[in-house]
């Protein structure tokens, strides 16, 4: 049969080869009576409209690049859903990659995306540097990051408000009468986890309080080992603040199941993201909620604003997080029973 053009749906349905582009181009005008004649000429014809053709005359690909460091932690695959969900409610099409936070890696997969001339580029926990933000520049492909800022970079980031984040949990931990407090933060190579330990530790040093800090690097069995570490102290900890939920299951895994110990009566844990599992009666982890349905909806705004206009100055974006309280924290002192 052969493929079937814009050509044979246009004389099928009696319209203007011009008239079917516009029904099959997302944000493109068309009367309701248009739009039905052309659908049904194209689904009895099978046509599919093609999309490399016309990014190739418009210039246009419509498609989004989401670059995503790994999908371990259960926020990354729920944050991609949403991210992908907002840019199809928007007329693009996404292609997702996995790269890693080496720097030759996130070149190689930017190129491609390049290759595939990609309106615009979100890197969700991928980190960007000066070489790699320009190159992206001088293809005039905008670029935000999401959940992740980079220092000294003409960037556009978004992000929940880390450091303030980080204070809070000290307070909350304060708050419950702990002085013997750890933290097993998230890798120091990214802005999240150091802004989230600078926030904690700055809090607790101002209470009079040095936490010993362990880098969790984002990883299950990083953070394990430091729990084994941390408990076979002379002095362990009543409480610790790990970086992400991810790393805080494992710990509150190894509290329980290799140590023995009672959380929070033995320990308090507090973890980072509040992601589904957060809630379920197997952990009840008190964490700090980060507002995942804002930072995306910023996140999409502000590439749509550089696709349109390529001038639009960069910004970093914080939104404010909140404390969700559980059962895997002690009450606060004076808390009414």
């Amino acid at each position: 049969m052969g493929v079937v053009t814009s050509l044979q749906v246009a004389e099928l349905a009696g319209v203007s080869q011009s008239a079917v582009s516009r029904v099959f181009t997302p944000g493109a005008s068309a009367s309701a009576k248009t739009v039905e004649k052309v659908k049904r000429a194209a689904a009895e014809l099978g046509y599919r409209p093609n999309m490399m053709a016309r990014a190739m005359i418009t210039g246009k690909s419509r498609i989004i690049g989401l670059v995503v460091a790994y999908l371990d932690n259960q926020f990354y695959p729920l944050a991609l859903e949403r991210l992908s969900n907002a840019l199809q409610a928007k007329g693009y099409h996404i292609l997702v990659f996995t790269a890693s936070n080496d720097n030759d890696h996130v070149a190689r997969v930017l190129q491609e995306l390049i290759d595939y001339q990609v309106e615009g580029i979100i890197t969700a926990s991928v980190g960007m540097s000066s070489a790699l933000t320009e190159r992206c520049a001088d293809a005039g492909i905008p670029v935000v990051m999401f959940n992740r800022g980079q220092d000294g970079a003409h960037i556009s980031s978004v992000t929940s408000a880390n450091r303030e984040g980080g204070a809070k949990v000290a307070e909350f931990l304060l708050s419950c009468g702990h002085q013997n407090i750890a933290h097993i933060g998230g890798w120091q190579g990214s802005s999240t986890g150091r802004d989230r330990q600078l926030g904690f530790s700055n809090r607790l040093e101002v209470a009079g309080i040095t936490p010993r800090i362990v880098d969790g690097m984002y990883d299950r069995e990083v953070a394990r080992a430091a729990t084994l570490d941390l408990m076979d102290r002379r002095s362990p900890p009543d409480a610790i603040f790990v970086g992400n939920d991810h790393m805080a299951f494992a710990v509150m895994d190894c509290l329980r199941g290799e140590l023995g110990l009672s959380v929070p009566d033995d320990v308090a844990v507090v973890g980072y993201d509040d992601v589904p599992m957060a809630s379920w009666a197997a952990y009840s982890l008190t964490t700090m909620r980060q507002p995942l349905n804002r930072m995306v909806d910023a996140t999409v705004d502000r590439l749509m604003t550089k696709i349109e206009d390529k001038s639009a100055p960069d910004r970093a974006i914080e939104i404010e997080s909140a404390l969700i309280q559980r059962q895997s924290s002690r009450q606060p002192k004076g808390h009414d029973q």
